[in-house]
């Protein structure tokens, strides 16, 4: 076994990024004193399980497609160069999706155990429907990544039902306002994606895959990119306009800086050797955002 290959399909770089959202709705949930540490690591061995499973989803997908062919300049994929088989990743998808099940489930009855059956309902079908997400957004007959619907896809899961779901695993309740630091998670989710269909524009348009990018020309995507990061930005601030105690909620400023590096570095690089870095470099910024914006709100 080539745990190296594995490794890679794996994209653990792409993890942080799927912690996001699973830790502003646990912030968001001390904050108003509803935290439960179990329900915070189930969440989170669900999320990275399902991130797994798409990412290995996404590796077979775009090759069967075509997507990772000999001309793709982005990193080599598993599938793509023979290291792994279809038949061995197809397997690894199909435990991936057992683990994210098998989580999911215990996670629900940790959670739910109390509530009723629409509630519980409810939150398993949406499970169901994350795990059928992470499969068919490259892999299937129509994935609906290759129709340009990978963009909502992501913030959808990695933004409201990420952030707004978790909270209410924890709280047991909702509140409209948390829609805002969800929108925030999720624009800047979106914009790592962006990041990877602007580096990848020649050979998803090749393939046929029709993303966001390859829809509207590298330079309106660049100006896509810069709305995502300041609604993103906006969302958070107008969160704790409405919600102001104290300047300390105000920390997550120190991400400014860093937005701003993405921004005018996805502007500037036309290349994909001069993307790549970026691609993880917002998801860590994702990351530290979160981080910082709960603890302002514990602060």
């Amino acid at each position: 076994m080539n745990a190296k290959a594995w490794l890679s399909a794996a994209r653990p770089r792409t993890l942080p990024l799927a912690l996001a959202s699973i830790g502003m709705g646990s912030f968001l949930a001390a904050s108003v004193n509803a935290f439960s540490l179990r329900v915070f690591l189930l969440c989170a061995f669900t999320t990275i399980f399902l991130q797994v499973l798409s990412n290995l989803a996404n590796d077979y997908g775009d090759s069967v497609h075509g997507a990772d062919s000999a001309g793709r300049q982005g990193p080599k994929r598993a599938v793509q160069s023979g290291e792994i088989t279809s038949r061995q990743m197809m397997t690894a998808m199909i435990l991936f999706a057992v683990l994210s099940l098998f989580t999911g489930i215990w996670l629900l009855y940790e959670a739910l155990k109390d509530a009723p059956a629409a509630t519980i309902g409810l939150f398993f079908g949406l499970g169901l429907c994350a795990i059928a997400a992470a499969v068919t957004y490259t892999a299937g007959k129509k994935p609906y990544g290759y129709a340009g619907l990978g963009d909502v896809s992501v913030l959808l899961f990695f933004g409201l039902l990420g952030v707004l779901g978790t909270f209410y695993l924890h709280a047991k309740a909702f509140s409209p306002s948390l829609v805002l630091p969800a929108l925030s998670c999720g624009f800047f989710a979106t914009a790592v994606l962006n990041v990877n269909n602007i580096r990848d524009i020649e050979s998803d348009r090749k393939a046929g895959k029709k993303s966001i990018p390859v829809r509207l020309g590298r330079e309106v995507a660049v100006n896509y990119h810069w709305f995502l990061l300041a609604a993103g930005f906006f969302c958070a601030l107008l969160y704790v306009f409405l919600h102001y105690r104290t300047p300390w909620q105000l920390i997550f400023l120190v991400t400014v800086p860093l937005l701003l590096r993405n921004a005018v570095a996805v502007k500037r690089n036309r290349t994909a050797a001069g993307l790549d870095p970026y691609l993880k470099q917002m998801a860590l910024t994702t990351l530290l955002f979160v981080l910082t914006f709960g603890l302002g709100q514990l602060l």
